[in-house]
Order: C-alpha cells, then sequence, then structure tokens
C-alpha cells in the first residue's frame, strides 16, 4: 500500500473533502481530506489505481491537486 499526501485547491465549503472521500472510494483508494487544512491524505494499492487516477478523479471534481506534501 502507498500513502500520500496532497495539497488540494478550490474547496470552498465543509462538504467538499465528503465528495472527495467518496468519489475516490468508489476507485479503491481509502482517503482523509481536511477542508481546513486544504489536504488530501490518501492510501491505495499501486497495482489497481495509478497516482495519475487520483488526479484526475480529483480534477473532474473541479478541484485542483498539487503535488504531493
Amino acid at each position: 500500500m502507498t500513502k500520500k499526501s496532497y495539497k488540494v485547491l478550490g474547496m470552498h465549503c465543509t462538504s467538499c473533502p465528503l465528495v472527495i472521500e467518496s468519489d475516490l472510494e468508489d476507485i479503491g483508494v481509502k482517503s482523509s481530506c481536511s477542508y481546513a487544512k486544504a489536504q488530501l491524505d490518501v492510501e491505495y494499492d499501486e497495482t489497481s489505481v495509478t497516482e495519475e487516477k487520483i488526479y484526475e478523479k480529483i480534477r473532474v471534481l473541479g478541484y485542483n491537486i498539487v503535488s504531493s506534501v
């Protein structure tokens, strides 16, 4: 399992992290997202999910993901 943290820009309310966590769960990524810190912590299996897939999922939701923290 791979663990990483990212900065997420564009969250505008406390519901945004819930949306992100739910959508990442759909692709097999365990996550914890903080609105206050604008931070996303993920844990995933590199054999089934790529980092690019995580980036793409976040961008489709309308947020900007910045490289690992």
